[in-house]
């Protein structure tokens, strides 16, 4: 049986739950349940606290597990990267009082906070800066204004927690996150039903499908406009002089891609979600 680990708490755990359960797996109904198993699928899901994840996965405990790239990199666990499951994306910087660092050279000598002591560490050293850590598990934004810290590392959304806090990021991105599949060296081969499933998820979230009439003088200009995943399906119509076409396109394009199509030439545009996929 497929072991794997799920988030069990925060923004993740929602996602990865939802992600589940539109892949037609057996999910929690209750936030307390810490094992569910899907015999239909031959899969025992594991509800773990983010942060652990990765280490019960890179230690062969577990065969796969959804968790955050920030999370992986600050276990420094030998869990490997499956692939972007395409949510939870945030930014890992520095953050300080207004003005008074520019660069990360300034911290040299100083301290910082951070819920992800690893991540910074390996960080300063790439840019040979020599700095004090302080471990905190969370709410780092604080440390400043209390004295603990004289500048922060943290996961970044927006930003609104760390302005409110009185301070700004400075530096480069330090990583880039998102939630990610990932597993142990022993069961990367175990990842393809699931990963299949979940992938299929991702683009019926990411895509719509388009179905519009199109004038057959002006199709090779219309299949510009899209192109779909590898082409565009072009249908004969009763009229030889239209065609019907089906394309799949980006959700968020959707509107610009129908006005598009509309002053090209093309009629009857009608958009369908996607509730399943396999690509």
């Amino acid at each position: 049986m497929l072991r794997v680990a799920v988030p069990n708490k925060g923004i993740l755990s929602e996602f990865a739950t939802a992600m589940l359960d539109e892949a037609g797996y057996a999910i929690r109904r209750d936030s307390t349940t810490l094992r569910v198993v899907d015999s239909e699928h031959d899969i025992e899901f594991f509800y773990l606290r983010p942060r652990d994840i990765a280490t019960y996965v890179g230690t062969g405990a577990l065969d796969l597990g959804l968790t955050g790239l920030d999370l992986l990199a600050d276990s420094r666990s030998q869990a490997i990267r499956v692939a972007d499951l395409n949510f939870g994306k945030s930014t890992f910087r520095l953050a300080a009082p207004n003005g008074v660092f520019t660069s990360i050279q300034d911290l040299a000598g100083k301290r910082i906070a951070s819920a992800y002591p690893s991540i910074i560490e390996d960080f300063l050293k790439t840019q040979g800066v020599q700095a004090e850590i302080i471990k905190l598990d969370g709410a780092v934004e604080t440390a400043v204004s209390l004295g603990v810290a004289d500048a922060v590392a943290d996961v970044v959304s927006t930003g609104n927690t760390l302005r409110q806090a009185g301070l700004e990021v400075f530096g480069p991105v330090i990583l880039e996150s998102s939630a990610y599949l990932i597993a142990n060296l022993n069961s990367v081969t175990k990842a393809t039903g699931l990963l299949r499933r979940l992938n299929g998820v991702v683009v019926a979230r990411e895509f719509v499908i388009f179905d519009y009439d199109c004038p057959t003088s002006l199709v090779e200009r219309a299949s510009l406009i899209t192109p779909g995943i590898e082409s565009p399906t072009i249908s004969p119509t009763k009229d030889p002089d239209w065609v019907a076409v089906r394309a799949l396109v980006k959700r968020q394009e959707t509107n610009s891609k129908m006005d598009e199509l509309y002053e090209l030439g093309a009629r009857a545009i009608l958009v369908s979600a996607i509730h399943a996929a396999r690509i």
